[in-house]
């Protein structure tokens, strides 16, 4: 019997869409972190909430094909700070802890997220 993938494991597409839609407005909401949105329309913000499933469904090995650019060219040119990746990594946390995600999901989730620090974190 093969092992489920990490997309199964969370929840799936609607597991993922919920996590989004939580973590999303704690970062706009954020006093340190809320600069990233303060010019963005409302439907900007569902793209990206949108790209944001299908970036982690995809990548948590879902059916998902994420159209969005890579994090490289999508984070260049913002001035993410050592400190805002701390801050964005504490809102992750307590998003994950709202869901009760249990410590092999939450250990695999955190892994993903910080592999992709070196191509966000510009400063």
């Amino acid at each position: 019997m093969s092992e489920k993938s990490l997309y199964e494991r969370l929840g799936g597409y609607d597991a993922l869409a919920a996590v989004a839609g939580t973590l999303l407005p704690r970062l706009q909401g954020d006093s340190q972190l809320g600069r990233f949105w303060e010019h963005r329309g409302t439907d900007g913000i569902e793209r990206e909430k949108q790209l944001l499933v299908d970036f982690l469904a995809s990548s948590a090995g879902g059916p998902m094909f994420y159209t969005g650019r890579d994090m490289k060219i999508s984070h260049e040119g913002m001035q993410i700070s050592e400190s805002d990746w701390s801050a964005f990594m504490s809102h992750l946390g307590a998003t994950l802890d709202a869901f009760e995600l249990p410590q092999r999901e939450r250990d695999d989730v955190v892994a993903f997220i910080e592999s992709t620090k070196s191509d966000i974190v510009e400063v």
